[in-house]
C-alpha cells in the first residue's frame, strides 16, 4: 500500500516530497489511514480536524481522537467547531452543503494561516463513482459528470489509487485504530443510499466499477479542458467589452452550432439559466429592443449584439485610488492599510478578509474596482492564470455575491480579489522583508 501511495502522488505530481501537506482527518478509516501511509513516507504535515457539533458526544470523541493522532505522529493539530445547524438555518442550505462550504473556507484560511502548501483529503476511488451517480442523478455538465479529481487547485486526493475495501483491509492487517461515523450506515443520505444500493447492482454488471469510473472520470476531465479551451477561443471571438457592458455579437453567435448551447455557455456565468437561455435564444431573429432579467443582468437585444448590463445601484465608486500612505478607506468598501517588517515573530493571519502582500511587489498608487468580464489573476497556490470568473464559480460563489466582488489592482495586475484569494504573485516568501497588509472590515 505503501510503494502504491507514493507511486500514485509521483505519477499525479500531487506534490514534491519537500512541500508541507495539511491532512483533513475525521477520524475514519480512510483518513486515519491517510495519516499513516503520511507518517510512514516521512512526509511532512499537520492534522486539521472539523467538528461540525451535529452528533454530540460522538463529534467530540472524534476531535479528541485526531488531537491524540497528531500528538502520536508529533505534528501540528488545529480544530474549528462549526455550528453546522445554525448555519444551514440562517443560509437555507442543505446539511451536506453547509459542512462543505464551512470546511473549505476553514481549509483555505488555514493554508495561509500556516503557511503549507496543499490541502489533502482521504477520497478513495469509491468516493469517486459515488460522486458521479449522485451528480448524474441530479443532474449536470461535463464537470459534474468526472466527478472527484486528484488535483483541484490546492486541494489533492492521495488515496484515488485505492479502493474501500482496499483501505479497510490495509487498516485491517496494520491495526490502524479509527472511529466510525453511526451517520455512515443512515440512508436518509443519498451517498449513503448509492453505496448500499445502488453500487452493489453496478458491481454485479461489473467487478471492476470503481477502476472504471476512473478512467472514464479521466476521460471526461480530458475532454472538459478541450471544451473549456475550445470556448475560450469562441469568447475571445464573440464578445467584447465596451465599459461596464458586455456586448455578445450576434452574426457571430449565430454562426455556431449548436447556438443554444454556445449561448448558454456564455450568458450562465451572469446567472441566465437554461430556461431563460432559451428564450433569448428564440428572440434573436426577433425586432430589438427586448429585455431579459437574470438575479445579477440585464440583457437587451439590439441590432447587432447582446448587451449585458449589470443591475446595482452602487457603482458611485468605479475606481478607487490608495496610496502607499493610506491608513484606511470606508468606501466603497471598508479597508484599512498597515506595513510590517518580517520577523520570526510574523504570522500571517487566518482567514480570507486578510490580505497580506509583499511591498516590494507592489506598484503605487494600487486601484480598487469591481471585477470585469475578462479579468484574470493567478490564484495563490497556482501557477497559471485563471478568469477571476471562473475561479469565482469554482469557489461556488453565488451569482448575486458575484456582483459585489472588488479587486485590488497593482499597476494591471489583480494581487487581490478581496474576500477570496490573493495573487500567487505577490504572496509572502523567503526573500520578503516588508508586508502590506489589507484587511476588510465587515
Amino acid at each position: 500500500m505503501l510503494e502504491r501511495f507514493k507511486e500514485f502522488i509521483g505519477s499525479e505530481r500531487l506534490f514534491q516530497p519537500e512541500q508541507k501537506i495539511i491532512l483533513a482527518v475525521s477520524g475514519g478509516v480512510d483518513s486515519a489511514v491517510l495519516a499513516e501511509l503520511f507518517h510512514r513516507a516521512e512526509f511532512r504535515f499537520a492534522i486539521a480536524h472539523c467538528n461540525f457539533m451535529l452528533r454530540g458526544k460522538e463529534s467530540d470523541d472524534d476531535e479528541a481522537f485526531c488531537e491524540q493522532l497528531a500528538r502520536r505522529y508529533k505534528v501540528l493539530f488545529a480544530c474549528e467547531r462549526f455550528d453546522t445547524a445554525r448555519y444551514v438555518a440562517e443560509n437555507k442550505v442543505s446539511l451536506q452543503a453547509a459542512a462543505r462550504k464551512l470546511r473549505y473556507d476553514w481549509f483555505s484560511g488555514l493554508l495561509e494561516e500556516q503557511q503549507f502548501d496543499y490541502i489533502a483529503t482521504a477520497h478513495q476511488k469509491n468516493d469517486v463513482l459515488e460522486t458521479m451517480l449522485i451528480n448524474f442523478t441530479r443532474g449536470t455538465g461535463i464537470a459534474g459528470l468526472h466527478g472527484i479529481l486528484p488535483r483541484q487547485g490546492r486541494l489533492i486526493r492521495p488515496l484515488l489509487f485505492a479502493t474501500r475495501q482496499e483501505i479497510e483491509s490495509f487498516a485491517a492487517m496494520q491495526q490502524i485504530a479509527h472511529r466510525i461515523d453511526s451517520s455512515n450506515s443512515s440512508e436518509k443520505y443519498v451517498r449513503n443510499k448509492i453505496r448500499m444500493r445502488v453500487i452493489p447492482v453496478l458491481q454485479e454488471i461489473n467487478p471492476s466499477i470503481e477502476q472504471t469510473a476512473i478512467q472514464t472520470s479521466k476521460n471526461l476531465y480530458s475532454a472538459e479542458l478541450i471544451l473549456k479551451n475550445h470556448l475560450a477561443l469562441e469568447r475571445k471571438r464573440c464578445i467584447s467589452q465596451k465599459g461596464r457592458k458586455v456586448l455578445i455579437n450576434i452574426k457571430k453567435l449565430r454562426q455556431l452550432d449548436p447556438v443554444r448551447a454556445y449561448l448558454f455557455e456564455f450568458l450562465r456565468e451572469y446567472g441566465f439559466n437554461a430556461k431563460l437561455t432559451e428564450q433569448v435564444a428564440d428572440a434573436l431573429s426577433e425586432t430589438p429592443g427586448k429585455k431579459f432579467l437574470s438575479e445579477s443582468h440585464m440583457l437587451v437585444k439590439d441590432r447587432e449584439n447582446l448587451i449585458l448590463t449589470p443591475m446595482r445601484a452602487d457603482d458611485d465608486y468605479p475606481e478607487v485610488e490608495i496610496k502607499k500612505t493610506e491608513k484606511r478607506i470606508l468606501k466603497p468598501v471598508k479597508l484599512s492599510f498597515s506595513k510590517e517588517t518580517v520577523s520570526r515573530r510574523f504570522v500571517i493571519p487566518p482567514g480570507s478578509e486578510v490580505a497580506c502582500l509583499d511591498l516590494e511587489r507592489l506598484r503605487f498608487p494600487l486601484k480598487l474596482r469591481r471585477w470585469l468580464f475578462g479579468d484574470r489573476f493567478v490564484p495563490l497556490g497556482m501557477s497559471e492564470r485563471k478568469k477571476v470568473s471562473d475561479f469565482l464559480i469554482d469557489n461556488k460563489v453565488s451569482v448575486s455575491d458575484k456582483e459585489g466582488v472588488w479587486v485590488l489592482l497593482s499597476g494591471h495586475d489583480i494581487c487581490w480579489v478581496v474576500g477570496h484569494r490573493i495573487d500567487d504573485r505577490y504572496k509572502i516568501t523567503p526573500k520578503t522583508r516588508k508586508v502590506f497588509k489589507v484587511v476588510l472590515k465587515s
